[in-house]
């Protein structure tokens, strides 16, 4: 199960179907260059798995005092 805390951005811890970027890495562009947002199909993914796994009413936020998710 992925875990959703572990990296920079929550989505990440999904693989993206558009670029095949994996779990872990940044969505890239067609010419292989980083994208600048990731992509809908992944942050869309990134939900569905979320909320299968924590349930339809749990959220993620980030803590600022500890600089983490």
């Amino acid at each position: 199960m992925p875990d959703f805390t572990r990296h920079k951005h929550p989505v990440l811890a999904v693989p993206c179907g558009d670029c095949r970027a994996t779990a872990g890495a940044w969505c890239t562009r067609p010419s292989g260059h980083r994208a600048a947002d990731l992509h809908l199909s992944r942050r869309m993914a990134a939900d569905r798995t979320f909320i299968v796994q924590h349930g339809p009413d749990a959220t993620i936020r980030f803590d600022d005092d500890l600089g983490r998710w």
